[in-house]
């Protein structure tokens, strides 16, 4: 049986997981979902001081405490720069990286870099009340109690290293709904790459919440690599 590792994106916690991590558990995999620091359960810890490197750190060290090894390690829309960075300092222990409509930087990108002006003038102008934190896009969602995010998350850039980029088992995952999106283009770069297996799934980005069967059956594909 697989292990996977969950990880959510920016202004959500586990809770956007929680059907998928029922549904793989049902399945017979181990599963974790973390919710990062000052987020969701946990925002009574949040502060504009923590980094993408806080976040990383959130993932690394569940890895080393629970003893974790071959790990399907997945993560959604800002999640996708949390795992980047975890791969590069715990790639011994991961098995396989999944992009769920995720950013996927390269080396010395951070969020900030990935997205077009009018986002990061929403990064701005959305922690204006609250500086160091952005408020989440829209307000609240349905289903979503979101937190506020640090900003310093978005300006921080991953580093990406050798053994990060030898993890053999790649995947992305596109959500097709809304398209084009702010990951359209690494959809793009990776349709046709032999290296990447590569899905569409005709939801919004909210995939977990738009369609947790169909997300399951994808994700319980890669304990078969």
């Amino acid at each position: 049986m697989a292990i996977y590792v969950l990880v959510h994106g920016a202004w959500s916690a586990s809770f956007g997981y929680r059907q998928i991590a029922a549904n793989l558990r049902a399945a017979g995999h181990t599963v974790f979902a973390p919710t990062m620091t000052g987020l969701g359960e946990r925002a009574h810890l949040a502060s504009p001081s923590i980094t993408l490197t806080t976040h990383i750190t959130d993932i690394t060290a569940l890895i080393d405490y629970e003893r974790l090894e071959d790990i399907i390690l997945v993560g959604h829309s800002y999640g996708g720069m949390v795992i980047t960075g975890a791969a590069s300092e715990r790639a011994d222990k991961i098995r396989t990286l999944v992009y769920l409509d995720a950013f996927m930087p390269e080396d010395g990108q951070a969020l900030w870099d990935l997205v077009a002006d009018e986002g990061r003038k929403g990064f701005i102008d959305r922690q204006r009340e609250t500086p160091g934190m952005i408020a989440p896009p829209g307000g609240p969602r349905p289903n979503n109690p979101a937190n506020n995010q640090p900003i310093l998350t978005v300006l921080e850039p991953v580093k990406v290293n050798e053994a990060a980029r030898a993890i053999r088992n790649r995947t992305y995952i596109y959500a097709t709904a809304n398209a084009p999106t702010s990951f359209t283009k690494f959809h793009e770069r990776l349709r046709d790459d032999p290296a990447w297996r590569v899905h569409e799934i005709a939801t919004s980005h909210f995939v977990m919440q738009d369609d947790p069967d169909g997300l399951t059956v994808l994700l319980l594909g890669e304990a078969d690599r």
